[in-house]
Order: structure tokens, then sequence, then C-alpha cells
């Protein structure tokens, strides 16, 4: 089956650019240049931020007006997220112990999901994002991503490839359970380990913080409610910024890495989100995605700082590079997998026609021989 139309024109693949220049660009403007008193102030910030929506369930208690505040909690959780990322990159510091610490206290303590999961998953797709046989973001799941993928999908799951791009935002409310329960499987796998035990007993402590935090001013049933959506909000927050980063651009097949250089590889697969500093607070500066890529231990607050070099480098050797609205980029996403689920879509109207014309033909056949029976009776 072809694979659906892909929205970047792709630069001719007989050659690689080359990164150098820019590379040396970005080093000479200090970009790569760790800004760890920065992060020290925004982490204390988000955790203040935390602090203070704790003290406020803790002040109304088992009121209804508690449900309330897993809004901003959700807010700041994901501020947490980002915080985790950029220490599993090697951003905030020049020491690896101190990343690793960051992120155990930000991914397992905080949000109970599994810092080494996340390293594992991310930096494959980082080494190819947008490959199906390598990143496992667009690996085969609930959602797929190309016409082979979806090809002889029957049942549920093609029901849910049918109908993924309206879908989609409702599934990205479970997203932050699934982050948990990927996170605790591929640990519990691993939990002869002295890392895999230790996360273990990190993310144990954040669920027996969470859950008795709550209990201990709200009834189990307000509590439930309010765990519910926080971790809806948390998934759909997440999800609604890294989505738009690479979905509906360039799927490379095993020729393309052959003859793709880096820059080739990430810009090409990486779409930017335009906007001000709230989009950038929003989704946290990695709606600068291509840079992102290209740069991943680049501190996340300089990416916008690096976007115009990038892009004017881009320009000067004729490779797209993709930047657009905040609903454009959505827009994008959504329509390349309503794509991939069209030819689901028309075979399933096949098969729904052609069971109305066999219960068509039947009726007919049957009224053919009734009307016999009642010409013979006649006669």
């Amino acid at each position: 089956m072809a694979q659906p139309s892909v929205l970047t024109n792709a630069p001719p693949k007989t050659r690689r650019s080359d990164f150098s220049p820019l590379l040396r660009e970005v080093k000479e403007a200090g970009l790569l240049e760790r800004r760890t008193a920065a992060y020290v102030i925004a982490i204390g910030i988000n955790v203040i931020c935390l602090a203070a929506v704790g003290a406020g369930v803790a002040v109304l208690g088992n009121s209804w007006w508690t449900l309330f505040l897993a809004i901003p909690f959700a807010l700041f959780t994901t501020r947490a997220a980002f915080f985790g990322h950029d220490a599993g990159h090697q951003q905030i510091s020049s020491s690896r112990r101190v990343h690793d610490w960051i992120q155990l206290v930000h991914a397992n303590l905080l949000l109970g999901m599994s810092a080494g999961w996340w390293n594992d998953k991310h930096n494959r797709h980082h080494a190819n994002p947008n490959h199906t046989d390598k990143d496992p973001d667009v690996g085969e799941g609930v959602m797929v991503w190309t016409l082979t993928q979806a090809e002889g999908r029957t049942g549920l799951h093609g029901w849910l490839s049918r109908n993924q791009a309206w879908l989609f935002f409702p599934l990205l409310t479970l997203e932050g359970l699934n982050l948990k329960v990927s996170g605790i499987l591929f640990l519990w796998q691993r939990r002869k380990t002295a890392s895999a035990r230790r996360e273990l007993g990190l993310i144990a402590a954040h669920h027996a913080l969470y859950f008795t935090g709550l209990l201990l001013v709200m009834s189990p049933g307000k509590a439930a409610i309010f765990a519910v959506i926080h971790h809806m909000l948390f998934g759909l927050h997440l999800g609604s910024v890294f989505a738009p980063n690479h979905k509906g651009m360039e799927m490379p097949d095993p020729a393309d890495t052959e003859r793709w250089g880096h820059l080739e590889k990430q810009v090409l697969t990486s779409r930017n989100v335009d906007g001000g500093l709230v989009t950038d607070w929003m989704m946290g500066g990695l709606n600068y995605q291509i840079e992102h890529h290209l740069f991943p231990n680049m501190p996340r607050a300089n990416l916008r700082y690096a976007q115009p070099m990038v892009k004017a480098y881009c320009e000067r050797i004729n490779l797209q590079y993709r930047s657009v609205s905040v609903g454009r980029s959505y827009s994008e996403a959504l329509l390349y997998l309503h794509e991939v689920g069209a030819e689901l879509r028309a075979e399933k109207a096949i098969a729904a026609a052609e069971k109305a014309n066999a219960v068509a033909a039947k009726a007919i056949a049957r009224a053919e021989r009734v009307k016999h029976s009642h010409d013979k009776a006649s006669v």
C-alpha cells in the first residue's frame, strides 16, 4: 500500500548536508554552555508552586472546590516532567551523577514514572526519529502511523485505526497512566538490578505520599476523582506538547537513513511550533523541536536563540525547515492520522456495502419465492 502524502518536501536524497558549520556557529554563540543557575531558580519556583497547590488542597480539604486544584497540579507536574526530560539530556549540570538524581527525583519520586524507561525510549527516538523500525514513538500500538501498520487491522484495533484522528486527544488523557504503567513494567523485568530496585522504591514512595496526602484531607471518592482529573490533564498536556513535533513529517525508510546525515535526519522529521512567550512556556520550549533534535544537550531556554541560526543555515543549503502555528501543527498531525486510517475506512465501507447488497439480494430472492408460491396457489 502507498504511504499517505507527507507534508514536507525532502531535499535531494543523494547528499549529506554538512552539520559542522552550524555546530561551530552555535558553539561560538555560547548556546551549548550550561545554565545551571537558571535551572536552579526555575526548578525552585516549580517546587514552590507544587507546594502551594498541595497547601491549597490541605486548606480546602474535603470540598468539591478542591478538585479544581487538580488543574494547576497537572500544569506544574508537567513542568516537573520537562525538568526530568532535560536532566536525561544532560542539559543542567556538568555532572552526570547530578543529572541522574535530578531525573530520579522529578520522574520517579514526583511523577511516579521510570527515568530508566524514559531514557531508553527517548534516546532511541532521538537517534532515529520517525523511523518505524527504530523509533518507539511511531511503533505500532493503540495508534498506527503508516498504512503498513494499519493494514489488516480488525475488531477494536481496526475501529481505533479508522477513527484515530478523532480519538487522538481523548486518548491522550490516558497517557499519564500509560507512562506510569509502561515504566513499572520495564523496571519489573529488570528488578534484579540495583538501579531498577532503586527506581521501583522511589515510585512506591511516590504513590504512598500521593494517595496518603489525598486521603488525609478528603474522602476516598473525592480523592479518586482528584487523581483521575490530575492524570487526565497531565497526559493531555504532556501529549499535546510532544504530538505536533513529528506527526505528519517525513517517515524515513532504510535507504533514507543510509543517505541522510544528522542534519537531514533531524530537520526533515521535525516540526517547530511558532508562538510567543506563552506558547514557549506552555510547551516547555520544546516547540523548538528542530533545534532540540539537532542539539539535544542544549539548555532548553537557549533553543529559541538557536532557532534563527538553524533556520538561516537550512535556507542557505536549501533544506526544508518546517515551522508553523499551534493550530496548523495540530491540524497537520491530525490530517496525517486521518489519512493513515483512510484505506481502512474505505475497506469498511466496501464491506458494509457488500453486506447490504447480500442482504438485499436475499430479500429479493425471498420475495420471488413468495411470489412464485402465490402464483402456483392461484393456478
